[in-house]
């Protein structure tokens, strides 16, 4: 028997879908990562590339993905492995599909500590921690904080506690279904963005009065120009290229299969291409323009332009922002520390949220799971992940769930969602999909973009990080190449990273016992993570082939 009733639980409205999608997409690497990319890759160098990005793979990524749930959802399929399969036909599919779950729970592990540390930043900004701190001694506070074993900031394993308490917040959301988590994308997207934007006059505004005897210099405009200057030289460069790649799959949450799992839940003639049109272009402007107009220019303006493109890194936010706050006066201090770590919170847990969403989906349609189980067994396997990056933060296992979890399965999974969609399930068939019901017109040359020009560029990104060459070199590497010379690959490869090839060489290089010994640890807790990650995408490959013998039984089928 067909599975064609449309599903129970549905969006109670069209601003709270797309409040909803935008929150999945607007996230920590929105304020914590764009800027850090733009300063690492030329600023305004980064700028151009990264919008063709959005434009050639995030707008084709979010048309597929949004067609591609919807589609799913006629046939009450709320999960990838059968929205995939029921695209595809073959067995295969639906294995492909379970990245969009095992993705989700890997993330939302690591994830959550960091929605913990915003949390826990909120309080220590009200009650005064950092007041009469150096820039060291906020940066010594925050390391001591994610050692959990040898913490000194008060409270024993107070990393766990508000680890711990971050996600039973997010199952107890979650646990409320979709109305919940459209609740919270209610407040929480119109409070992050009000933050931001109180924060981004501030930066705009600060110029040159943040300057000081040891920063002469320093000069707020200094950020912003370094950002804004177009560099049409980039165009040229491949390494910028695929940071502005690689930036989008961050940025818009495409690769996940959330997006797919939101999506299910739409009327089947919702319009989806105005919807992925809007959420992406929701979360740009707070991207490029919110999330450009904070970090680095406040940075700058205190500290100089050429600190921060010395020190620009992902720790600046808890490292740095605390102590620039304390420039301006202890009552400001707080209330712009609550902005900031307020605004990272609601950026999280909007993103969080949606994690949880592609598990329940799979777990209530192919097990008959209801809200509460599916959220808490969801929270119980992020629990279990998650433990390990919080205990062995300092052993490299948070860093190891961001490289396989939150990156290569994210262009693995879109690269084959993208062949899946244009080459299995057909363009043709796609582009009716994608203009059903619709209340905009995708332009034509749109649909030629999505079968050639998406795929190759994630195809591209794919074997970039396969084979990335010494130092990110690229154009040195291919003349060197052809000069007869031989491809060296960077230890951030993916085929040297797998070998734990950069730490058997600083093992091999060190002579002092303890750093050693630490190494050594260190590779065994990433092999150990590694044993994770894998045993974790092998248990819902299991689950998933249980649940289609229960189909076979059932008479059920994925499609028309």
């Amino acid at each position: 028997m067909e599975n064609k009733l449309m599903p129970k639980e549905a969006w109670g409205s069209r601003l709270g879908l797309i409040l909803a999608m935008a929150g999945n997409a607007v996230g920590l690497g929105n304020f914590l990562r764009f800027p850090v990319q733009a300063v690492q890759n030329g600023g305004g160098a980064f700028i151009i590339p990264y919008l063709i990005c959005f434009l050639l793979m995030g707008i084709p990524l979010l048309l597929i993905e949004w067609s591609s749930g919807r589609y799913g959802g006629k046939f009450n399929n709320h999960s990838t492995p059968y929205i995939m399969d029921g695209m595809g036909k073959a067995k295969i599919w639906k294995y492909v599909g379970v990245f969009g779950i095992f993705t989700n729970i890997a993330v939302v592990a690591y994830y959550t500590y960091i929605e913990s540390w915003s949390l826990v930043y909120v309080l220590h900004a009200v009650f005064g921690t950092f007041e009469g701190m150096s820039q060291s001694d906020v940066a010594i506070f925050f390391t001591s904080y994610v050692d959990v074993f040898t913490t000194s900031t008060g409270i024993p394993f107070e990393a766990v506690f508000f680890y711990i308490l971050v996600l039973t917040l997010n199952i107890f959301i979650l646990s409320k279904g979709l109305g919940g988590i459209e609740k919270v994308a209610k407040i929480g997207m119109p409070l992050l963005i009000l933050f931001g934007v109180i924060l981004a006059v501030r930066g705009l505004t600060l110029g040159e009065s943040g300057k000081s005897e040891l920063f002469p210099d320093a000069n707020a405009w200094d950020g912003l120009n370094f950002l804004w200057t177009p560099q049409f030289d980039s165009l040229s460069n491949p390494k910028v290229w695929l940071a502005a790649a690689g930036q989008i799959f961050f940025t818009l949450s495409v690769g996940m299969g959330t997006i797919q799992c939101y999506a299910a839940y739409i009327k089947a003639n919702e319009d989806i291409a105005l919807n992925a049109v809007s959420a992406g272009f929701m979360n740009e402007f707070v991207e490029v323009v919110l999330g450009s107009s904070i970090v680095i220019p406040i940075a700058a303006g205190y500290l100089g332009l050429d600190w921060v493109l010395e020190n620009a890194g992902f720790g600046m936010a808890f490292q740095t922002m605390p102590f620039l706050f304390q420039q301006w006066g202890e009552v400001a201090a707080a209330f712009s520390g609550v902005l900031w770590f307020g605004l990272l919170f609601f950026a999280g847990i909007t993103s969080s949220l949606a994690m949880g969403t592609p598990w329940m989906g799979f777990m209530k349609d192919e097990f008959g799971w209801g809200k509460k189980k599916g959220a808490w067994s969801f929270g119980a396997l992020a629990l279990i992940m998650g433990l390990p990056t919080v205990l062995l933060y300092q052993y490299g296992v948070f860093d190891e769930y961001d490289y396989w979890a939150g990156t290569v399965s994210l262009v693995v999974f879109a690269l084959l969602e993208a062949v899946l969609f244009s080459w299995v399930f057909g363009i043709n068939k796609g582009w009716n999909e994608i203009n059903e019901g619709s209340d905009i017109k995708i332009p034509q040359v749109y649909k030629f973009i999505i079968k050639y020009i998406t795929p190759l560029l994630l195809l591209m990104v794919f074997l970039s990080s396969l084979i990335t060459p010494y130092q990110n070199e690229w154009m040195d590497s291919i003349s060197n190449v052809l000069n007869g010379g031989t491809w060296v690959l960077d230890n951030s490869s993916l085929i040297k990273n797998i070998t734990n090839f950069g730490l058997k060489e600083q093992l091999q290089n060190s002579t002092n016992q303890l750093d050693i010994a630490f190494i050594k640890k260190k590779i065994f807790f990433i092999n150990m993570a590694r044993v994770l990650l894998i045993s974790l995408f092998v248990f819902i490959c299991y689950l998933v082939f249980l649940s289609h013998q229960k189909r076979l039984k059932e008479g059920r089928k994925n499609y028309e």
